[in-house]
């Protein structure tokens, strides 16, 4: 459809063109832009006040930013961190304190992708947010905790959009077909199964959505179908769209903590879920293969030792065949993983025993328990008084101490009542009754008690 819509001197992009001008032309974010909400509010009633709007792509953000400035009557002034620098900023800052003292205009400074300014650039903005110089209306991508500075988050109010859902996604679609002035002028057609299956594709981006209409409204056939798009078409431009997947940043990590805690929740089907879902958003495969070996020493453990090497079996497949083979290895993993006993007991014990080394002097190795292979060291006592295990009775030194001294009877590990574990606990608790048996035992030979029959 190439068009007078396309072919303007000064040519914007649909989604550039479909922005909203108007509050109630804004879909999504109930939670902040309902009637009575802060944030509707300040829109509103044009009261302004410095924020980061902390959201995925295709959500409203620059919108946002634009509304707050037209409803207090403000300039709005749009720099990116991705481009700008020290330069910019100060340009843009020189014509906020220009606007204000020639004509008493505020200045809304919008800066896309604000946690790529690291925190020098971040504190340039704090004496001109504090004197009014600007409002600034930051925008990004990455939990804002992580990535600005304190001084910048205290100066600002957080507001945290959502993915739109699929009825937005509907709703921005409809109105860009039917749209006299910006949209396609009732011009183009979808039937209910393109629709669909432009929503699904959307993955809660408006900005994708338009981006995917705007491109298949190109690739029209107008001899054999005039303005209709059908799903063969919104198939062939979206296949090479992938889902949200934000590798390293909070999409990424959302969902391996998701994907992690599924696992630990014995939940195979949402562990698979989300296995599948990084997997298709482009997730490396090796970097899952080590998180499953991960999560079968720290949930699973010896509730059920063969999970490791399950994780590992999975690992080494995958770097061997690579895929599809890999990933359905990894599925199998995965669900052996979230089904398995559950015993974070290693994970403790290890967590434990590393605190009291980071914590405690450089203890020394017990003198019946060092090597004396020389004869100096054997005049020493190196290894005097040592029992070897194997020549006593069951294999097992009663009341003998492996600990240096200060930790003799320390215990890091207590394992699980769950799966191999449980055994493993019956061991423990009949090798420690004999070792304090045996404790008993040398302290009535060396106090002259005679043991009470009765």
């Amino acid at each position: 459809m190439s068009d007078s819509l396309f072919s303007e001197n000064h040519y914007q992009p649909l989604a550039a063109r479909m922005r909203p001008d108007r509050i109630e032309h804004f879909y999504g974010q109930e939670h902040l832009l309902a009637p009575g909400k802060p944030l509707r509010e300040a829109i509103v009633g044009g009261h302004l006040h410095s924020m980061i709007l902390w959201g995925p792509p295709g959500v409203g953000k620059t919108t946002l930013a634009r509304m707050i400035a037209q409803g207090a009557d403000a300039r709005f002034e749009n720099i990116s961190a991705v481009l700008a620098g020290v330069k910019e900023i100060r340009g843009a800052i020189a014509s906020a304190q220009q606007e204000r003292e020639s004509r008493h205009r505020k200045t809304v400074l919008f800066v896309d992708e604000v946690h790529r300014f690291n925190k020098a650039q971040q504190d340039a903005f704090l004496p001109f947010i504090e004197d009014g110089t600007i409002y600034l209306v930051g925008a990004t991508t990455e939990n804002p905790s992580f990535e600005l500075n304190n001084a910048l988050l205290s100066r600002c109010r957080v507001y945290a959009l959502r993915p739109l859902t699929n009825e937005h996604i509907r709703q921005v679609v409809v109105r860009a077909l039917d749209d006299i002035e910006r949209g396609f002028k009732g011009k183009l057609l979808l039937d209910d199964d393109a629709l669909e299956l432009l929503v699904s594709v959307a993955d809660g981006d408006a900005r994708r959505a338009l981006n995917i209409l705007e491109i298949s409204a190109d690739l029209v056939d107008e001899k054999v179908a005039p303005g209709r798009i059908d799903t063969v078409l919104l198939q062939q431009v979206a296949v090479s769209d992938p889902r949200r997947f934000d590798k390293g940043g909070d999409y990424f990590y959302d969902q391996i903590s998701a994907l992690h805690k599924a696992v630990r929740g014995s939940s195979p089907d949402a562990a698979l879920y989300w296995l599948v879902r990084m997997l298709d958003g482009g997730c490396e495969p090796l970097y899952l293969a080590r998180r499953l070996v991960r999560m079968a020493s720290e949930d699973v453990g010896n509730a059920d030792p063969r999970a490791l090497s399950i994780a590992l079996d999975a690992w080494n497949v995958q770097e061997r065949l690579g895929s599809p083979e890999g990933e359905l290895t990894l599925a199998q993993a995965v669900i052996y993983l979230a089904v398995a006993p559950k015993s974070n007991a290693v994970y403790r014990a290890y967590n434990a025993a590393r605190a009291d080394i980071q914590n405690m002097p450089s203890l020394e190795v017990p003198l019946h328990l060092r090597n004396a292979p020389t004869k100096l060291m054997q005049e020493m006592d190196y290894g005097k008084a040592y029992r070897y295990a194997h020549d006593e009775p069951g294999a097992f030194a009663a009341g003998e101490n492996y600990f240096p001294e200060a930790l003799k009877s320390r215990q890091y590990y207590e394992p699980s009542e769950r799966g191999l574990e449980a055994k493993i606990t019956e061991k423990l608790n009949r090798l420690r009754q004999l070792n304090r048996d045996s404790s008993q035992q040398r302290y009535r030979a060396t106090s002259g008690e005679t043991p009470c029959n009765g």
